[in-house]
């Protein structure tokens, strides 16, 4: 399945860096605001070294893991939702994403301008948020509007549309998230045909930079208000040093930990934010292994065998018999299906089972 997170922020947080380093692309990021007029678009694979094992296994020809796309979508100013900047077109190129990476700067720099002068992490995030807000209530007004009319026909589906509506815009006009409010099933069901923006699940991504002074390092107001902010809000949140990073992405694996050593960063922010992003969309990957090929499938949790299936091919649905099952530790411990079916640790599996993260599966139709 298509997964695509959106990187959004002020101007000059850091939002190219990140898209630089996480595709390896050579997409702009000079310091200016709006350089960034069309939103670049990679393809990032989601570091699972379960396949790596399996791949090597199996002697695989071929290894596929499992991918979200990023798109680097321009900075967003205060105003963006009454066309401020360029915040129509940015406005919409976040609609079409299935999450929102929402980079946030931690660093003070005279070199790299912030737009209000003053770097507040806070602040920043009430600018954006409120900007999708505003966007969300412009678009959920003229559609209530609408439906309030339209729904008198008793159609089902315009009716079960107003009643969820008229529960989202007094929440999107008190100034709050349309995701915090709380549906029902069908609530949900109605409310996704809105394409709400503030209706996406978001991640904070908080955006360090090595040899400057560094919210968090400082540990002042600025951090303690942030830290409040995340807990109360019940956000994810990921930290990246975006600057080190995209210098890392042209060094060989080998010496990557060793200069991340030097630079004082310990951690793979690239990976952390790929497995953050994931998990935010309560995505998991199921896996297949032979000669031929390796590959990590991406399905969403609580997916049954034939959904699963219908990521590899629709007929693994619609003509699924059973699935043959194991665990990616237990069949790399037996070195080889064979040899686990030899020793009866490969289940089969019938239309009801709900896949795990990390099974490992053949498919009968």
């Amino acid at each position: 399945m298509s997964v695509c997170i959106g990187i959004v922020g002020l101007p000059n947080v850091g939002k190219s860096t990140l898209f630089n380093a996480l595709t390896k692309k050579g997409v702009p990021a000079e310091n200016y605001p709006f350089n960034t007029i069309d939103p670049n678009v990679g393809v990032v694979a989601v570091p699972d070294f379960r396949l790596d094992k399996l791949a090597e296994m199996s002697h695989s020809e071929k290894k596929v893991p499992a991918a979200v796309e990023f798109v680097d979508i321009a900075g967003l100013v205060k105003g963006a939702s009454q066309g401020e900047g360029l915040g129509n077109q940015f406005l919409t190129h976040i609609r079409e994403t299935d999450a929102i990476a929402e980079v946030v700067r931690m660093f003070d720099d005279e070199d790299v301008h912030h737009v209000a002068g003053h770097v507040d992490p806070v602040h920043d995030i009430e600018i954006i948020d409120m900007e999708l807000v505003l966007a969300d209530m412009q678009t959920a007004e003229k559609r209530l509007e609408r439906v309030e009319r339209d729904s008198k026909s008793g159609e089902k589906e315009l009716l079960a549309e107003r009643d969820v509506l008229r529960k989202i815009v007094p929440v999107l006009q008190s100034g709050k998230a349309a995701r915090t409010l709380v549906l029902d099933t069908k609530e949900q069901l109605a409310a996704k045909g809105l394409h709400l923006l503030t209706m996406k699940p978001v991640l904070y991504v908080l955006n360090r930079k090595s040899g400057t002074v560094n919210v968090d390092a400082e540990g002042g107001e600025r951090w303690r208000q942030l830290k409040e902010f995340l807990d109360s809000s019940g956000a994810d949140s990921v930290v990246v040093d975006a600057g080190v990073e995209s210098d890392l992405s042209d060094v060989h694996d080998d010496e990557r930990a060793d200069f991340r050593r030097e630079l004082g960063v310990s951690n793979d922010g690239l990976d952390d934010l790929i497995k953050a992003g994931y998990k935010l969309l309560d995505l998991i990957s199921f896996l297949t292994t032979g000669e031929k090929e390796s590959r990590a499938w991406t399905i969403r949790r609580g997916s049954t065998a034939p959904e699963a299936g219908a990521a590899i091919h629709t007929d693994f649905r619609d003509k699924f018999i059973r699935a043959d099952v194991i665990r990616w530790d237990v069949l790399l411990k037996e070195g080889s299906w064979a040899k686990a079916r030899e020793k009866g640790l490969v289940r089969t599996e019938g239309r009801e089972y709900v896949v795990n993260d990390g099974d490992v599966m053949e498919f009968k139709v």
